[in-house]
């Protein structure tokens, strides 16, 4: 289940621009990880790898940090040690199914197929699996195995097929004219570089089959093309976004499978559409938006008859402007009106940044009917009959003073 945070209309805005600051320092023997430094440090090294996946607002993160630590010095110079802030770099934890945090990986014998460390969250814990993998690998290289990840030639299921062929005579209808994300590759068939490249651009192809779309394109056939766009050495790789093509864009990541990858998946994630803000008007509704999200905003709005139609668009307005600008975060977004899920705010504390559930799993979400965008009115006031009230006109028997 994601992290849910909590904001009221009052503080929206200065909550979700907190920064919080990374679980390891720089003299850490915890080794920093990122897109750019994933591949050449982790995957094509021979070495064994523990990698965390972790979020700095996580709290089962932060009280992991001391122990994760101790582990990473106690391991130097046997296995390495590394951390990845899944905040920042999403497509990395996407590649890697993250979904949690933190999550730990122990990259070894096969650096395509990491395993999941589902140990005990201690230095010991870790130490322990780090050997048991340390074993397998010794004993693979005995037996003469080679490792090494993507400089190998790419995935053994990579279809060649998804890499879609391009020529003058069909760019324009299949690339230009698509609302599809394209990154195409210039090719010659003699050329050395390209040919390294082919299993990558083909693994690549196959991961990102149904976000970005690859291509290739033989320049030496495809003169047209090639003079189009300026093409003097090969491969020569072009960006094409999602949407209007005016202008194509160098592409100036890696030459890896994962390189492309995560280079793709970053540019997807910038130009995504941003995420559906959704009134919560019941459990299952929470469950699609908050399951599959790294954080979930719940923003608690005001009733209408203290903020009506045009008070509570100009919050829902606010909501979806945040929405843009963190689209790239991929968090889920929803709002509820105040009272109309007492025990979820009772359950979060409202009020406040990044609450745990309490009893970890989701309140009971009641059943409301959906705003109707229309101002609140009060119920109407009910006439009562006083025909037959008789008032007493007599003296009180008391004397005012």
């Amino acid at each position: 289940m994601a992290k849910v945070v909590t904001l009221t209309v009052v503080v929206v805005s200065c909550c979700l621009v907190a920064v919080t600051s990374a679980l390891y320092g720089s003299n850490s023997d915890v080794i920093d990880l990122t897109s750019s430094n994933f591949n050449t440090k982790v995957i094509d090294s021979e070495d064994v790898w523990i990698v965390e996946f972790f979020a700095p607002w996580c709290g089962h993160c932060q009280s992991f940090a001391p122990e994760y630590s101790k582990a990473a010095t106690a391991l130097k110079g046997v296995v390495k040690v590394g951390a990845v802030d899944a905040d920042q770099q999403k497509s990395l934890g996407g590649e890697y199914g993250v979904k949690g945090f933190p999550t730990v990986k122990i990259f070894g014998t096969n650096k395509k197929s990491p395993q999941d460390y589902s140990g005990a969250r201690t230095a010991q814990g870790l130490v322990d699996a780090a050997f048991r993998e340390l074993r397998k690998n010794v004993e693979a290289k005995l037996g003469g195995k080679k490792f090494g990840g993507s400089s190998g030639g790419g995935k053994r299921n990579a279809d060649p097929k998804d890499v879609i062929e391009l020529t003058d005579s069909n760019f324009a209808e299949t690339v230009m004219e698509s609302e599809d994300m394209w990154l195409v590759e210039f090719y010659a068939p003699w050329c050395g570089h390209c040919k390294n490249l082919a299993p990558h651009w083909a693994e690549a192809a196959s991961e990102l089959k149904g976000k970005v779309k690859l291509g290739a394109v033989d320049a030496t056939v495809h003169t047209i093309l090639a003079n189009k766009y300026g093409i003097q050495g090969f491969p020569t790789i072009k960006y094409f976004p999602a949407g209007s093509k005016d202008d194509a864009e160098e592409y100036d990541g890696g030459r890896t499978a994962s390189d492309i990858i995560n280079w793709a998946l970053e540019k997807f994630a910038e130009n995504a559409p941003p995420p559906e803000l959704k009134e919560l008007t019941g459990g299952s509704i929470l469950k699609d938006v908050c399951e599959n999200s790294q954080l979930c905003i719940i923003s608690v709005l005001p009733q209408l008859l203290d903020c009506q139609s045009d008070c509570r668009n100009n919050y829902i307005s606010i909501l979806k402007k945040l929405g843009e600008k963190y689209k790239r975060n991929q968090w889920g977004w929803l709002w509820t009106e105040a009272l109309s899920q007492e025990e979820l705010e009772d359950s979060l504390g409202m009020g406040g940044f990044g609450y745990p559930i309490k009893g970890a799993k989701l309140p009971k979400i009641n059943d409301v009917e959906p705003w109707d965008g229309k101002d609140g009115e009060l119920p109407p006031e009910e006439d009562i009959d006083l025909s037959d009230v008789v008032l007493d006109d007599e003296p009180s028997g008391r004397e005012e003073l």
